[in-house]
């Protein structure tokens, strides 16, 4: 158990967007710890600052929860997750987005999706009001449109290049993604003193803004 052992406990996913939140939240003045074992999940020393190295799609749940206090995640990953945190800031690093892809040759309606964000389309079909089924996979979900397994597909697309060397398109946009900075909703009353300060400080560093 690590409640209650460290000041605050930060959720970092891994791979690159680790780099990027640690410089964030460096860069707004938190004392963060040297990451020297990179096989080690939990970064810190007690009383201080810890580090959670979490696969990408668990720091909204670990945050929610209060395992962690406060967490950076793209957006693509809290529109799946549908988990209650505070999204005070975007970081606007991470920027892609969650599309609609299709083979060429597929025209017609649109009766199969696969896609690795099965949460997120079924909502988007419901505000359309359309009736399509959902094929949930855990990887490489272009090969379900050339492959015919889908009519269509929903994915996180960066620059499209993989796109296009699949022979694939995308038909539309359906949200756009950078990464976040998240906070426990207790964690917000709780830690008010070093939260506030690092939330301003946060907003004034990002590119971008929440409205």
């Amino acid at each position: 158990m690590i409640r209650g052992r460290y000041a605050l406990v930060v959720a970092l996913p891994k791979g690159r967007n680790f780099a990027d939140g640690y410089t964030a939240l460096a860069k707004a003045g938190l004392e963060l710890p040297v990451v020297e074992n990179e096989r080690a999940l939990l970064h810190g020393k007690e009383g201080g600052i810890a580090i959670l190295e979490l696969r990408n799609r668990d720091v909204p749940t670990y945050v929610d929860l209060g395992i962690a206090d406060v967490g950076v995640v793209g957006n693509d990953v809290l529109l799946e997750s549908g988990r209650d945190v505070y999204e005070p800031v975007d970081l606007g690093t991470g920027a892609c987005r969650l599309s609609l892809i299709r083979h060429p040759e597929s025209t017609g309606p649109i009766r199969r999706i696969a896609t690795k964000y099965a949460s997120f389309t079924a909502k988007v079909l419901r505000e359309r009001g359309m009736a399509a089924d959902i094929i949930e996979l855990a990887g490489n979900v272009e090969l379900a449109a050339i492959t015919g397994l889908a009519d269509a597909v929903v994915d996180v697309v960066q620059t499209g290049a993989t796109l296009k060397a699949a022979g694939l398109v995308e038909t539309e946009v359906l949200a756009h993604s950078t990464a976040r900075f998240i906070v426990n909703r207790q964690a917000l009353k709780l830690k008010r003193e070093i939260l506030r300060p690092l939330i301003r400080q946060l907003r004034e560093n990002s590119p971008a803004r929440l409205s």
